[in-house]
């Protein structure tokens, strides 16, 4: 596969894969960037005042001393052999330089605190809110685009916050300053040295699109990219278990190719203005040199006057300059700040009313009725189910894959909103009740159980943070996973790594049950809980099993038919659709879909 191939195959891999992730035509969107300023708040009271005052002090000494150097020095105190007044301009210049450092000083210790706190609340609000959207909003993101918002776009703000604010109002402030002084001194030169200004409005403006266009497939690029680093890492042991890592590497190849290509033309397009900067400030310093000098010989101006008009020309074209880059600053900005708003606009699905209720000493007793959902209008996963699950009862779903087993508790623990009908607990309608008050009252357990990094007790601890250890350790020992952690170098403190990757898949399992015992929760889901343990383990987790189901309403979804032989009720589903339901012995003897499949399966045991 050629080079050119392979990005062809990146790019059209990743339209296909990240729909979400498009350019966003829109113009600079001023409230936007208001809504962005409004991070400010907190600190207007003490670090954003401190911090302007400092840049007031040393933008209003830079505006002076030009005048005192040329009104005063040049014309005044050495046009006239003034010693005394010499002696003490320099003096005053002097001071007022020391003071314009310590103002500088202030400033930039200001504005980088005020950045940093700035960006830590935007994190921290970003991440909160990320965490409360519902599964519907995850189901349609890869994992990596959202963490490149979250660190990147966030990142990319920083330069803004630290610089680019308090340097807009200094250089604004200091360009008003120099023009309204320069007019003062001489309005004819003043015209002819600022003439150039229209043009260079012209030209910058039909620049501005253009820039910003760039850096929004930059921040595109880097979201794609960081989704394919993502899934690689991921997915590094299938890469390598079919021998993939030179056809990953091409792939990657592509993606980090049209990553660079865009960083390479945005970086491009936005060092275009400093070229331009520097050639207004060449032309506007001829037109001082030759009609400044032509004023002078026509006793118009002093040389006292040209002189400042010298450093004025000089100052002016520097906060020019930095302007574009606060521009450039203000572009990515606002690219970075449309995704970062796009999360933080982003309504869950699953909403909680205000007066919503808390559940008290929830029961258990779980009520489907007529309820219909689809996750997405081509697809019904449920048709109009009613079922009841009471207090303390085991009730096990099976069906084919797609027939609405992982809805139903997904619905349970409402991490979706029926389209039709109501789902109650304990005769509430769970849009009518706190989230935290319905998921504290119910763990799940699935087939691929989640570990995070850290050691077995906090693992498990993860269940119910205020457990003591003594607590933990009793729920390890409960559901048999005690024998296998006291066999660890560290026992309890032995660090897991990166998703439990020193444990084997049926000691993760036996961790969450663990995690989920400590819960102490009033339902209990299992999906495919016991699917990765091994039969001899399965065995063992059995007592357990009913140690943990004790008092409880257990929802287990399982293919493996011969775990849920004890369950009080089995509903069969097929498409969303209830076909049967009862225990094992009366679904047996009816000898129907239930039958079928737990003959199947027999059937390929003896095969066996």
């Amino acid at each position: 596969m050629t080079a050119k191939q392979t990005k062809k195959q990146a790019s059209h891999l990743n339209r296909f894969y990240y729909p979400l992730d498009q350019q966003v035509e829109k113009p600079f969107n001023w409230k936007q960037m208001l809504r962005l300023l409004f991070y400010l708040k907190p600190y207007t009271k003490n670090l954003l005042p401190g911090a302007i005052i400092a840049m007031l002090v040393s933008t209003i000494i830079r505006l002076v001393v030009p005048i005192l150097i040329g009104t005063w020095v040049i014309d005044k105190a050495i046009g006239e052999s003034n010693v005394s007044l010499l002696t003490y301009l320099i003096i005053t210049i002097s001071v007022l330089y020391l003071l314009s450092y310590v103002a500088n000083t202030l400033r930039i210790r200001w504005v980088n605190i005020l950045g940093q706190r700035v960006i830590h609340d935007l994190r921290k609000g970003l991440f909160s809110h990320v965490q409360r959207l519902s599964h519907n909003f995850f189901d349609k993101r890869s994992a990596g685009s959202i963490l490149v918002r979250i660190l990147n776009d966030v990142n990319s703000l920083q330069e803004l916050f630290t610089n680019g604010i308090i340097n807009l109002l200094m250089d604004i402030i200091m360009l008003s300053g120099i023009i309204i002084i320069l007019f003062v001194l001489s309005p004819p030169l003043a015209l002819a040295v600022l003439i150039i200004l229209p043009i260079m409005f012209f030209i910058s403006t039909k620049m501005r699109r253009n820039i910003r266009r760039s850096w929004q497939n930059v921040r595109i690029q880097k979201s794609r990219m960081n989704s394919h680093l993502n899934e690689s890492m991921q997915g590094i042991r299938i890469t390598q278990s079919f021998s993939q890592e030179k056809e990953n590497t091409e792939f990657f190849n592509g993606v980090n190719t049209d990553n660079y290509e865009n960083e390479r033309i945005a970086m491009k397009k936005s060092a275009y203005f400093g070229p331009f900067v520097e050639m207004s400030n060449a032309i506007g310093t001829v037109i001082l040199i030759s009609f400044g000098a032509h004023l002078i010989l026509t006793d118009q101006i002093g040389i006292g006057v040209f002189v400042s008009f010298a450093f004025y020309l000089g100052m002016f074209w520097e906060p020019i300059s930095r302007l574009g880059q606060i521009y450039n600053q203000l572009l990515v900005a606002m690219a970075s700040s449309e995704r970062i708003f796009e999360f933080l606009d982003e309504e869950p699905n699953v909403e909680e009313k205000k007066d919503a209720k808390v559940f008290k000493d929830m029961k258990g007793h779980i009520v489907f009725d007529k309820v219909q959902f689809s996750y997405n209008e081509d697809r019904v996963a449920l048709h109009e189910i009613s079922l009841e699950m009471k207090p303390g009862q085991t009730v096990a779903l099976v069906g084919h894959t797609g027939s609405g087993k992982s809805t139903i508790a997904n619905l349970i623990s409402r991490f979706y909103d029926p389209t039709k009908g109501a789902v109650k607990i304990d005769g509430h309608d769970l849009r009518d009740m706190k989230l935290d008050s319905l998921r504290t009252n119910i763990s799940v357990v699935l087939q691929d159980t989640f570990i995070f990094s850290g050691t077995i007790m906090e693992n498990i601890r993860f269940g119910r943070p205020g457990a003591s250890d003594q607590e933990v350790m009793e729920a390890a020992k409960v559901v048999g996973a005690d024998e296998f952690i006291s066999r660890l170098s560290n026992g309890y403190e032995t660090e897991v790594e990166e998703r439990g990757n020193i444990l084997s898949a049926g000691e993760r399992q036996l961790l969450s049950f663990a995690r989920a015992l400590l819960a102490d929760p009033r339902i209990l889901i299992l999906d495919e809980a016991t699917a990765s343990i091994d039969t001899e383990t399965e065995i063992k987790i059995q007592t357990a099993l009913k140690k943990l189901l004790e008092g409880r309403t257990a929802i287990m979804i399982a293919h493996r038919l011969s775990t849920i032989r004890e369950a009080d009720n089995i509903i069969v589903l097929e498409h969303g659709r209830i076909l049967e339901q009862g225990n094992h012995d009366t679904l047996m003897k009816q000898k129907g879909e239930y039958y079928e499949l737990v003959k199947s399966q027999f059937d390929m045991l003896d095969a066996l």
